[in-house]
């Protein structure tokens, strides 16, 4: 066989391979990368790329260890999702790092962060004062959770005892000019009705949109795949 079409027959296999397992072991991968789950990936990685360039017959052994390595990780997940001390140990457990205004080193020595790390941290969550803080907490996953002193906390309609009506979620009714047939369905809607709402509003055809939404109040949002912009503003240099 040609070593280009072995190759790309390869890397097809192990590209399907890690998608059809990351799919049997779900999104946590993704979403909640611990640092169990961060060398797993790596794992997953070095597998799929050994099958993508094994020159020899041992393709199918690889996808075997593929296999084996993904049913352990699966018992892994059931295993921690039921025991929280083993959940502990292997996924470790949040660390506060900041309380009332004050550093917890032996929690950042423990935790191996550095200054520059908490700091940089915090000023993503805009903080930019220690001070302010009330609570600062390393999270498994490797992110920063800050609460706020209440003082420091934006003013919210509940702290005023203002009413606010409610809101609800937007449905994506248009997305690349393409209508989603199923969030109109939920919205007891039809394509006719959306017809007759692109026509009202000057469209012609969902081709002509790039995305639009439906509030809880019925009102439309559109943004059109050419913008009737008088003016760009350009941020670069």
């Amino acid at each position: 066989m040609d070593p280009y079409l072995e190759a790309l027959i390869k890397t097809l296999m192990a590209f399907f391979g890690i998608l059809i397992y990351a799919r049997i072991l779900g999104k946590q991968q993704m979403s909640q990368l611990t640092f169990y789950d961060y060398v797993t990936g790596i794992t997953f990685g070095n597998i799929a790329a050994t099958i993508a360039v094994d020159q020899g017959n041992k393709t199918l052994l690889y996808l075997w260890v593929l296999t084996i390595f993904t049913a352990i990780n699966y018992v892994m997940g059931v295993v921690t999702e039921r025991s929280r001390p083993l959940r502990k140990i292997i996924e470790g457990e949040p660390v506060i790092l900041i309380h009332n205004g004050k550093i917890m080193e032996h929690n950042m020595a423990k935790s191996r962060y550095n200054m520059e790390n908490l700091l940089m941290q915090l000023r993503e969550k805009e903080v930019f004062n220690i001070k302010d803080v009330e609570f600062a907490v390393a999270e498994t996953d490797g992110q920063l959770t800050v609460l706020k002193k209440s003082q420091k906390r934006p003013v919210t309609p509940a702290d005023l005892n203002v009413d606010t009506p409610y809101e609800g979620i937007l449905s994506e009714i248009i997305v690349d000019g393409e209508v989603i047939y199923q969030n109109l369905k939920q919205n007891n809607l039809d394509e006719n009705w959306l017809i007759k709402q692109l026509k009202s509003l000057g469209y012609n055809s969902a081709k002509d949109i790039t995305y639009a939404s439906l509030d809880e109040n019925g009102n439309i949002y559109i943004d059109e795949v050419r913008d009737k912009l008088n003016e760009i503003t350009d941020i670069s240099d």
